[in-house]
């Protein structure tokens, strides 16, 4: 059965900084490729957080910065998955990357904007999912609120996707509801899960950290605190294929009473 060795890369984003962003997140996808990793996670909008206010000059930076990790993924031999703001025809929005030892095969963006934090005000929503083929396999891609919508997740899950990613900027005081629905996800779609959290304080928002790694089991196998760090784990996806044929719930679905989302 496959094997595969994931990572979950959790920092600090320098508000509206993008060099130093790019130096930690460089230097964090070496560390983890010399641990052996063949899929990272990188946060939400990792290259510049929510600098509101300037926020389509820093997406103008995007092809750069996306060149650049292109680059490393190549020479790392890695798959890497990190949001981005992404500018197209004067609307802004939040876009996770798909690279593939260097190759761009696929972005999704955000569907569902958190209007708590004005999101909506400032970028454009997503109009469709996301599962990525790769050489490592098919990754689904949701990016931090989408947790809190579990209709996405089973489309992911009915659509193929064998690990979900999950780049986030999740901050305090919701770290229970972090915690509780990345399990629930896993468990119900019987998949594996990274989640990429940033940590530390930008502007009047703490972040808590707690990036994780879990299995189709629930089980969490690697879980951060609230500073700068990389996890590591390997995902056996004979355990997702034994947990998927002793407990059917993806063959026993009702759709002819609750449809398919």
């Amino acid at each position: 059965m496959k094997q595969l060795t994931c990572a979950a890369i959790q920092f600090n984003i320098n508000l509206g900084y993008i060099d130093a962003n790019l130096d930690k997140a460089t230097a964090a996808l070496q560390r983890v490729a010399q641990q052996g990793a063949q899929l990272a996670v990188l946060p939400e909008m990792w290259s510049c957080g929510y600098d509101y206010r300037n926020l389509a000059d820093l997406a103008s930076e995007t092809p750069r910065v996306l060149e650049e990790i292109q680059k490393q993924c190549r020479k790392l031999n890695l798959v890497s998955v990190g949001s981005l703001p992404e500018l197209e025809d004067g609307t802004i929005y939040n876009t996770a990357y798909v690279i593939d030892k260097g190759e761009l095969v696929g972005s999704y963006r955000k569907l569902h904007l958190f209007s708590t934090m004005r999101e909506d005000q400032f970028l454009g929503a997503g109009q469709q999912a996301l599962v990525a083929k790769t050489s490592i396999g098919r990754l689904g891609i949701a990016i931090c609120y989408d947790l809190r919508f579990p209709e996405l997740f089973r489309k992911l899950a009915l659509e193929g996707a064998e690990i979900i990613c999950i780049p986030a900027e999740w901050p305090k005081p919701r770290q229970e509801h972090w915690k509780t629905l990345l399990r629930a996800r896993a468990i119900e779609n019987q998949l594996f899960v990274v989640a990429a959290n940033c940590c530390g304080e930008q502007g009047k928002l703490d972040f808590f950290g707690l990036s994780q790694l879990i299995s189709p089991l629930g089980n969490v196998l690697q879980i951060a605190g609230e500073e700068d760090c990389e996890l590591v784990a390997n995902f056996d996806f004979g355990e997702m294929e034994q947990y998927r044929a002793q407990i059917r719930t993806l063959v026993d679905r009702r759709d002819d009473i609750y449809g398919t989302p």
